[in-house]
C-alpha cells in the first residue's frame, strides 16, 4: 500500500524560511491555531525544535507576558518521555515564543486515517502510555486542557502528548476568539461547556474521547455543527458501539457527564497497569471475566519498517509539529503496523489468571445493598440514622478531597500541610455537605413513605414492608438528587479495598458475616424500633388506622 503524500504546508509557509526569531532560524511553517503559528526551527547550535510564535491577543500586554512567564515556569518542570517538553521560551521578546522538543511522527489523527483504528492489546498499551503522559502533566499541578487526536503525536508507536497547559494562557481571549475554543468541541468535557473551571476530571474525559477516536476513527460525539456536537456532549450522548470491547467499559466511565462519576487518573492507570501485568503472564488477551489484558510494549521496542512504502520526499527529516492546535501536522516518519507486536506474541499454554477486583467489587455492592435491606428490617430507626451519618461522611470526604485537589492545582506540587489543612477544614465542608445530604435523605424518605402507604393498603407483612423500604433507600442514596458525592467516594473506597486481592476478599468476608448476622436477627423476632417509642403504624397512629 502506497503511503499518502504529506499534507501541504499552510499558505505562506515558504515566506518564513530563513527568518530569525531569537536564536532560532525558521525553516517552514508546520501548523497554526488560535494561540500561535508553529514553525520547524533550528537553533544556532543546530538543534531542531517546534517553535510556537504566539499571537498578539495571547500576549498583548505586560500582564499577559508575565502570566506567560509564570505558566512556562510551571510547564518547564514536566519531564517525561511521553511529553514533548518545553525546552526554551521568551515571553518578553518582540515575538514571544515557546520552543518544545519536536516529534518526528504523525499525529494520532493522521495515523488513524492512514492505518486505521487501533485495537486489542495495542490499544490498551497506547491508552496506558497516553494516561502516563497526562499523569506527568498533572504531577506538577498543570492541566492539559486540550487533549485531542491532533495533540497526540506518534514517535514510532509511542504516543507523545503536546500542547500541554498552554490553553490556560488564552482564557481571557477565548470569548472573542471562539474559533479557537470551539475548534474541537467533541473533546471538551461537559462542565467546561457549562462554564465551570476545569479539573483533572476534564482531562480524563478528553483522554477517553481521544481513545475513542483511536479505537473507532471517529469522535465519540459525532460530527456536524459545533452547537449540535456540544449539545450531545452536555447530554452525555456518546456513541461507543464500535469501540474495541477491551476498552469500552473504562471509556464509558471516563465519559460520564458528571465529573465526580469519572474514575481518577491514578485509578485509570492502576486498572490499565493490572491488565498489562496479567497479559505478561498470558499474552492471549482477555480473561474469563472479560477484563482487558495487554502486553507492556516499551518505547525502545524494535519497529517493523517497510521501506518500499517510503514517501519520495527530499527532506525526510522534516518533523511534525510538537506544539500545535492544528489538524494538519506535517509527518514524515513511517509508522509500524499497529498490530505487528500483537501478532508477534507467542500464545500461552496456561489460562490467564483472573483478576478478582471486578468480582470483589460486585460482591461488595451486592453485600452493601443486602446489609441496608436487612438492617432496615432489623432496626429501622437505627439503620436510617446510621445511613444518614454515612451519607454525611461520604459527602464531606468528597468536598474536602475536591478542595485539596484544587489547591494543589493552583500551587503546583503537594505541600506538607495538605493533610492537616484538610482535617482542619473538614468541619466547614461537613456543613457544606449537610445541605446536599438533607436533600438526598428527603427525596429518599419521600419515596419510601409513598411505598409504605401503598404496602399498608395492600396489607403486606411488616418484614416485607421494611425490606422493601430498605431497597428503596439503597436505590435512592445511589441515584437520587445529591447522590453524586456519595457514589464517587464509595467507588473509590471499593477500588481501594480491592486493589490487593487478600484485602478485597477480607472485606467481602466481613460484609458477608454482617449480612448473615442481620438475616438471623430479622428471622429471630420483631424489628427493634429503638430509639423510637414504637412502630409508626402501630395502635393509635394514623398509619395504623390506614393499615387496618
Amino acid at each position: 500500500m502506497a503511503f499518502p503524500s504529506p499534507p501541504a504546508p499552510p499558505p505562506g509557509a515558504s515566506d518564513v524560511a530563513g527568518r530569525q526569531v531569537g536564536p532560532y532560524r525558521l525553516l517552514t511553517t508546520i501548523g497554526e491555531g488560535g494561540m500561535g503559528v508553529v514553525h520547524l526551527a533550528q537553533h544556532d547550535d543546530g538543534r531542531r525544535v517546534a517553535l510556537k510564535v504566539l499571537r498578539p491577543h495571547v500576549v498583548g500586554d505586560d500582564e499577559a507576558r508575565a502570566r506567560l512567564a509564570r505558566e512556562v515556569s510551571s510547564l518547564s518542570r514536566i519531564r517525561s518521555p511521553r511529553v514533548a517538553e518545553i525546552i526554551d521560551a521568551d515571553p518578553w521578546g518582540p515575538l514571544p515564543y515557546v520552543a518544545t522538543r519536536y516529534v518526528p511522527g504523525l499525529s494520532l489523527h493522521q495515523h488513524v486515517r492512514t492505518h486505521g483504528p487501533i485495537h486489542g492489546d495495542a490499544l490498551v498499551w497506547f491508552a496506558h502510555a497516553l494516561a502516563d503522559a497526562l499523569s506527568a502533566v498533572h504531577a506538577v499541578g498543570v492541566l492539559h486542557r486540550d487533549i485531542k487526536p491532533s495533540n497526540v503525536l506518534l514517535e514510532g508507536r509511542a504516543p507523545i502528548l503536546i500542547d500541554f497547559g498552554l490553553a490556560r494562557l488564552a482564557e481571557d481571549a477565548r470569548i472573542t476568539h471562539t474559533g479557537w475554543l470551539l475548534g474541537t468541541p467533541g473533546y471538551l468535557a461537559p462542565e467546561i461547556l457549562y462554564g465551570d473551571d476545569p479539573t483533572p476530571a476534564a482531562d480524563v474525559h478528553a483522554w477517553a474521547a481521544t481513545l475513542t477516536y483511536a479505537s473507532t476513527g471517529r469522535p465519540p460525539y459525532g460530527r456536524g455543527p459545533a452547537m449540535a456536537v456540544m449539545d450531545r456532549v452536555r447530554r452525555g450522548e456518546h456513541d461507543l458501539r464500535d469501540v474495541d470491547p477491551v476498552m469500552r467499559p473504562l471509556l464509558a466511565e471516563c465519559l460520564a457527564p458528571v465529573p465526580y462519576e469519572r474514575p481518577s487518573l491514578p485509578e485509570v492507570l492502576d486498572r490499565l497497569a493490572r491488565w498489562q501485568e496479567r497479559y505478561a503472564e498470558d499474552p492471549r488477551g482477555l480473561g474469563d471475566d472479560d477484563e482487558p489484558l495487554t502486553a507492556a510494549m516499551p518505547m525502545t521496542m524494535p519497529l517493523v519498517w517497510d521501506h518500499t512504502r517510503e514517501v519520495d520526499d527530499p527532506d525526510r527529516t522534516s518533523p511534525a509539529a510538537s506544539v500545535g492546535d492544528h489538524e494538519g501536522d506535517v509527518g514524515r516518519t513511517l509508522l509500524a503496523d499497529a498490530d505487528a507486536h500483537a501478532d508477534a506474541q507467542a500464545p500461552g499454554d496456561a489460562d490467564a489468571p483472573a483478576d478478582p477486583g471486578p468480582t470483589q467489587r460486585r460482591l461488595l455492592a451486592v453485600g452493601t445493598v443486602a446489609a441496608i435491606v436487612l438492617g432496615t428490617a432489623a432496626a429501622p430507626v437505627l439503620a436510617v440514622l446510621l445511613l444518614a451519618l454515612v451519607v454525611l461522611t461520604l459527602r464531606t470526604v468528597s468536598w474536602t478531597s475536591s478542595a485539596t485537589r484544587e489547591r494543589r492545582l493552583i500551587r503546583g506540587r503537594p505541600r506538607w500541610y495538605d493533610v492537616p489543612l484538610s482535617v482542619a477544614s473538614s468541619p466547614w465542608y461537613a456543613a457544606v455537605a449537610s445541605w446536599g445530604a438533607l436533600v438526598l435523605m428527603t427525596w429518599t424518605g419521600l419515596a419510601a413513605f409513598l411505598a409504605v402507604l401503598v404496602m399498608l393498603l395492600l396489607g403486606v407483612s411488616e418484614t416485607l414492608l421494611l425490606m422493601t423500604v430498605g431497597g428503596i433507600v439503597a436505590a435512592g442514596l445511589w441515584r437520587a438528587p445529591g447522590s453524586t458525592r456519595v457514589r464517587l467516594p464509595a467507588r473509590r473506597l471499593a477500588a481501594t479495598l480491592t486493589r490487593r486481592s487478600e484485602r478485597g476478599w477480607t472485606s467481602v468476608l466481613v460484609l458477608a458475616l454482617l449480612v448473615t448476622v442481620l438475616a438471623w436477627s430479622v428471622g429471630a423476632g420483631e424489628p427493634v424500633w429503638d430509639p423510637a417509642v414504637g412502630s409508626p403504624w402501630g395502635e393509635g397512629t394514623l398509619l395504623g388506622g390506614l393499615a387496618r
